[in-house]
Order: C-alpha cells, then structure tokens, then sequence
C-alpha cells in the first residue's frame, strides 16, 4: 500500500469517527485532542513492544501491530488536518536523513 492511499483511507475513517464525535459529545475533537490520542497510543507501541521484549508483563502483546498501524494512523490524520501532505513529510524526512547520514 502506498502512502497516498495510507492518507485516503485514513481520512475517511477519521470522518467516520468526527460524525461518532458529533453524535455523542456535540462537537469534533480539536487537532490537538488528536494529537493527545496519538501520543497515548504511541506510549502504548512502547508498553508493547516492552512485553513484547519480555520487559514487561502482559496478555496483550498480540496488538502491538494493530497499535503499531493506528500510530502510522494518527500521523496521516495529523499531516491532513494541519494542512500536510502525509507522503511529503515521510519523504523529506527520509530525504533529510539520509542527507545528513551521508
């Protein structure tokens, strides 16, 4: 799957999830409760990976790649809602990175 494909489909389901704002709380959550949302499930990728590891006890090691998916996620609803092009800031990252690594 490709990136710009990443960003439609993750678009759509954060539309889908706004109207399941609307519906129950009477408004969508701001860029920034999504950032929240993003940053709670990147610690989650963290305690995880953890268990994964065998650092850290717990039964739901099975959703790390789940989580994992819904951090990649977040960032494409991130990058579209702050005015971003999702594969225009992986690809200059890389592009930077690689750059600098040279």
């Amino acid at each position: 799957m490709d990136l710009k494909e990443v960003s439609e489909r993750s678009a759509a389901i954060r539309a889908a999830y706004h109207a399941l704002e609307r519906e129950y709380h009477g408004s969508e959550w701001s860029v920034e409760e999504d950032a929240l949302a993003f940053l709670t499930d990147a610690g989650l990728v963290g305690r995880l990976t953890m268990s994964h590891e065998g650092r850290w006890p717990s039964d739901e090691e099975g959703k790390l790649p789940s989580k994992i998916g819904e951090c990649v996620w977040w960032l494409s609803v991130l990058a579209d809602r702050t005015g971003l092009d999702f594969a225009d800031c992986v690809q200059q990252f890389l592009a930077d990175t690689e750059q600098t690594l040279k």
